[in-house]
């Protein structure tokens, strides 16, 4: 199993290119199954174990699925209509399959998915979705089956309980083909549901309202092939945003969107370090001497749960207390053992941690727990006095594409061990 070793203390300078959002990828790429004719060709496709894992899918249901030169081409039309546990559990977004074949083939059979350890995640406001929309659904032996009525799903409105991108995304795609309208309350903000809904468009969807809290879906017969390109990776670019201001670093990120990272850059001016953006750059340079910020996450537009360790990894170095509380995954906090391993001073009590910042941390041997967690113990390594040693960092594949190349290219002492 792979490892990374670290050595701290090292400034970076120089730029990086984002890729594409690994978050967008994948509900882009599900989205094929609705084709009837031609080929979905995406640009900006991250090379990633997820994209590679979806893309696995897609072939073993009967699409021509492939990546190359990042860029995925995808056409044809399934032979089978089962999702199976051996694929799906190695990655969430394989619930996404779902809504598309039971819109375009009225039947599926999707495996209960798995992915990373960072809380329930229920598939619920999926499957109560689609039973609005008319089909029905059985759970049986760790799998969805589900059928779609004789002519196809039918439009239904549906107020989610709680918002959820995933369900967002589903829905999006199911309504897109079935009769009728179809209103989505309480959807997801994300720029990763703009960027589906435009892709769709793009294919012949009609599509209202998307990055709002309310989408309008009116269904249409078919949808063709298309050209889109992914949109930058936030997630990404935050995380090497934080990797700079914690290293007393200067970088200049490539290929971004400022706007998707309003509420980190808030944060990281009132941290005291500059950031500017221009078009779809971002400059970030830091002396190092952080003040505390508090943090809570919450859904788009606010702080996103995907950025909260890396920044908490920050608040262990800011000179004073910070409080961070996680409002959207319970098991969120798993990286905090392996920072106070390093010498961070951090308390935990449920969904809120306390954070002392300490004048430096300290090289360790630590493990990775979940794919954000994995970056933030990089962020902590980058900083820290002397050697770490990363272990598990097969999560970080499964997210961040050639990291650390990005991160040599501009100076880090990082290596990857292969055992």
């Amino acid at each position: 199993m792979d490892s990374l070793k670290v050595i701290g203390g090292a400034k970076l300078k120089g730029k990086i290119k984002i890729s594409g959002a690994k978050n967008s990828a994948l509900p882009l790429m599900a989205c094929s199954l609705l084709l009837s004719k031609g080929e979905l060709k995406l640009d900006s496709m991250p090379n990633l174990a997820d994209t590679r894992f979806m893309s696995i899918l897609l072939s073993s249901l009967g699409m021509k699925s492939r990546i190359e030169n990042n860029i995925a081409y995808i056409s044809g039309e399934p032979k089978t209509y089962i999702a199976e546990y051996d694929i799906v559990r190695k990655m969430r977004a394989s619930i996404l399959v779902l809504g598309p074949l039971l819109a375009k083939y009225r039947i599926a059979k999707v495996s209960l998915p798995g992915g990373c350890s960072i809380g329930t995640r229920p598939v619920d406001l999926h499957i109560n979705a689609f039973e609005q929309m008319g089909a029905s659904i059985l759970l049986k032996d760790g799998y969805i089956e589900a059928k779609a009525p004789k002519k196809g799903l039918y439009g239904a409105d549906i107020s989610f309980p709680k918002i959820s991108v995933g369900a967002t995304e589903n829905v999006i795609m199911a309504a897109s083909l079935a009769n009728g309208r179809t209103r989505i309350l309480n959807a997801a903000k994300e720029p990763e549901i703009i960027d589906l809904a435009n892709c769709l468009i793009r294919m012949g969807a009609s599509i209202k309202g998307a990055g709002s809290g309310e989408i309008i879906i009116e269904g249409v017969k078919e949808l063709e092939g298309c050209n889109h390109k992914v949109i930058p990776d936030r997630i990404e670019a935050g995380s090497f945003a934080i990797a700079a201001a914690i290293t007393k670093s200067s970088l200049e990120l490539c290929n971004c969107e400022p706007k998707h990272l309003k509420s980190l850059s808030k944060k990281l001016i009132n941290a005291g370090v500059n950031w500017e953006s221009d078009k779809d750059i971002i400059k970030i340079t830091s002396d190092g001497i952080l003040k505390p910020v508090n943090v809570q996450t919450s859904e788009y537009p606010d702080f996103p749960t995907d950025l909260q360790a890396q920044f908490m990894t920050l608040m262990t170095v800011a000179n004073g207390n910070s409080e961070i509380i996680e409002n959207i995954f319970e098991n969120r906090f798993m990286h905090v053992p392996e920072l106070l391993r390093m010498g961070a001073n951090i308390s935990v009590n449920g969904g809120v941690a306390k954070v002392s910042g300490v004048q430096n941390l300290k090289g360790a041997q630590i493990m990775a727990t979940d794919l954000r967690a994995s970056i933030s113990l990089i962020i902590a390594a980058l900083r820290a006095e002397g050697e770490s040693y990363i272990s598990r960092i097969y999560h970080l594949d499964r997210g961040y594409e050639q990291i650390e190349q990005k991160f040599q290219d501009c100076g880090a002492n990082i290596v990857r061990i292969t055992n």
